[in-house]
C-alpha cells in the first residue's frame, strides 16, 4: 500500500510514517541483538566479547550496504512525489542490477580479508579466532543484506513502512528460533549465531520481494525499463554511493575507537558492547524519524513543497527532544534491566558499572544526535547526499582524535566521551549544510518559476 506524505498537517504525517518504522526498527535490532543475547548468555563473557568486538567493523561493511540502499531509494521516492512512474520503475530496476554487483564484489573481498582486519584492529588475542569466525560468516550474507534492504528501501519509498515491519517480525523470529537451535542443540557457539542470522536474513529477502512484486501493481515493469541505464545508473550512484560512503566514514572512527577500547582488555570490550547495544535500543525512535525524513522529503521536493520540508524539520526535530528526554529518565531507572538481557547482573558487576557509566555520558548528548539525524536524512532525501557526507567525516575526525587522545589519557573515560564528541561536531556540520541546501532548492525552483512567466509573457505577445 503505498502512501502520500505532500499532504496534511506534516507532525501528523510524519508521527504516523515514524511509528512502524520504529517498531520495525526495534525489530532489527532485536534480530542483531539476538547473537549478542543468547551468545552472552548461553556461550560466555569470552564469546560475547568476540561478537562485540565486529560491531564496529560490522557497521563499517553493512552500514555501507544499507546506505547504498536507502541511497538508491532517495530518486525513487521523488519520481513517486513527481507522479512519474515509469522513471520509478527504470530506477528500481537499475538499483536491482547495481545491489547485484555491490553484492558480489563486497562478499568477496570482506570474507577473504577478515583475519587481517580483526588483527588491525588489535582484537585480544583471546577472543580473535571467534571473531574472525563471527563476522566472516556475517560477511558471507552480503548479498541477502542487499536483497532485504533494497526492497524495504524501495517499499518506504512508495509511502509503505508498514510492510517491512512484518518480515522484520519474520526475520526476528526466525533468528532468535535458530540461535537457539544451532547454540544449545548443536552446540555451534559463535559460528551457530553468524549462521543463524544469515539464514533468517535470506528467508526474509526472498519473500520480501516475492511480495512485493505481487503487491504494487504500479511496479510492473513495461518493455525496455528493466534495461541497464548509464544515466539511471550515475543519478542512483550519485546518492547511494555518498549515503553508503557517510556510513561508514562515520565507521571508520568506530572501528578506531574500537581499536583503542580493544586495548583497554576484554573486560572493557564487554562492557562498552553491552552499553551500546542497549543504547541501539533506546535511539531506534530517533534513527526511525530520520528514515521518514528522507521519504517525506524526497517526495515533497518531488511535489516541489519546499515550504512543507521545512515545517517537517521542525516537527521532526520537536519529536526528537521530547523523545530524548524521555530516554533519559527511562535510562536513569531501567538500564541495569536491559543490560541483563546480555550480561549476569549478579556476577559481572564490574562490567555492569562500566557500562552503565558509558550510557549515562552518552544519554546526556541524545537532543544533538537526534537533530543531526533529522538534518541528515533530510538533505539526503532533498538529493544532497555527498553533503550530508561530510558530517561523517565530522564524526570521524572527532572519534578518531578521542581515541587517539583522550583514551590513552582518560583510559574507559576517554572512550565515554568518543559518541558525544562526534555528534556534536556533526551538529556542527550539519545544520548549516541543511540551511545552505533549502537557499539553493528555493533559488532553483525561483528561478524555474521566472523562466515558466517570462515564456508565457513571450507566447502571449506572439
Amino acid at each position: 500500500m503505498t502512501k502520500d506524505l505532500t499532504g496534511g498537517n506534516p507532525l501528523r504525517v510524519i508521527a504516523l510514517f515514524t511509528l512502524p518504522l520504529v517498531l520495525g526498527n526495534l525489530f532489527q535490532q532485536f534480530y542483531s541483538l539476538a547473537d549478542t543475547i543468547i551468545v552472552g548468555r548461553f556461550v560466555g563473557v569470552s564469546a560475547l566479547a568476540a561478537v562485540g568486538a565486529t560491531g564496529s567493523v560490522n557497521y563499517l561493511i553493512l552500514g555501507f550496504c544499507i546506505g547504498i540502499c536507502n541511497g538508491f531509494a532517495i530518486p525513487i521516492a521523488q519520481h513517486f512525489g513527481a507522479r512519474d512512474y515509469s522513471a520509478m520503475r527504470r530506477s528500481i530496476a537499475n538499483a536491482g542490477w547495481l545491489c547485484v554487483g555491490w553484492g558480489a564484489v563486497l562478499t568477496v573481498l570482506t570474507v577473504g580479508l577478515t583475519r587481517p582486519i580483526m588483527q588491525l584492529m588489535q582484537t585480544p588475542a583471546d577472543i580473535i579466532d571467534d571473531a574472525c569466525i563471527y563476522i566472516g560468516w556475517i560477511f558471507a550474507g552480503i548479498p541477502f543484506v542487499f536483497l532485504y534492504n533494497m526492497v524495504s528501501a524501495i517499499m518506504r519509498a512508495l509511502g509503505d513502512s508498514k510492510t517491512p515491519l512484518y518480515f522484520l517480525v519474520l526475520t526476528s523470529a526466525l533468528n532468535v528460533g535458530l540461535d537457539l537451535y544451532f547454540i544449545l542443540v548443536f552446540k555451534m557457539g559463535v559460528l551457530g549465531a553468524a549462521v543463524a542470522t544469515d539464514l533468517s536474513q535470506a528467508i526474509s529477502g526472498v519473500l520480501s520481494f516475492a511480495y512485493m512484486l505481487r503487491r504494487f501493481e504500479m511496479l510492473k515493469m513495461q518493455p525496455g525499463e528493466t534495461k541497464v541505464d548509464k544515466a539511471v545508473c550515475l543519478r542512483l550512484s550519485s546518492m547511494g554511493l555518498p549515503m553508503g560512503l557517510q556510513c561508514s566514514i562515520t565507521a571508520i572512527g568506530s572501528v578506531i575507537m574500537q581499536s583503542a577500547v580493544n586495548m583497554l582488555g576484554s573486560t572493557a570490550v564487554a562492557a562498552v558492547t553491552a552499553a551500546g547495544k542497549t543504547q541501539n535500543l533506546l535511539t531506534v525512535p530517533l534513527e526511525s524519524i530520520g528514515t521518514a525524513m528522507a521519504t517525506y522529503a524526497g517526495q515533497n521536493l518531488g511535489a516541489s513543497r519546499l515550504g512543507r520540508v521545512r515545517r517537517g524539520v521542525l516537527s521532526a526535530n520537536g519529536m526528537v527532544v521530547a523523545y530524548s528526554l524521555v530516554a533519559v529518565v527511562l535510562l536513569h531507572y531501567f538500564d541495569i534491566y536491559i543490560i541483563a538481557l546480555f550480561l549476569d547482573t549478579s556476577s559481572e558487576l564490574t562490567i555492569v558499572t562500566m557500562a552503565r557509566e558509558y550510557m549515562f555520558w552518552n544519554s546526556l548528548f541524545f537532543i544533538p544526535l537526534g537533530m543531526l539525524i533529522v538534518w541528515r536524512y533530510s538533505i539526503q532525501g532533498l538529493g544532497y547526499s555527498s553533503l550530508a557526507m561530510l558530517a561523517g567525516v565530522a564524526e570521524m575526525v572527532a572519534r578518531t582524535v578521542v581515541a587517539l587522545a583522550l583514551v590513552p589519557l582518560l583510559g574507559y573515560f576517554g572512550a565515554e566521551l568518543s559518541n558525544p564528541a562526534a555528534w556534536v561536531a556533526a551538529c556542527v556540520m550539519l545544520y548549516p549544510a541543511y540551511r545552505w541546501t533549502m537557499r539553493q532548492l528555493e533559488n532553483r525552483m525561483y528561478a524555474r518559476r521566472l523562466a515558466a512567466l517570462h515564456k508565457l509573457g513571450l507566447e502571449e505577445k506572439a
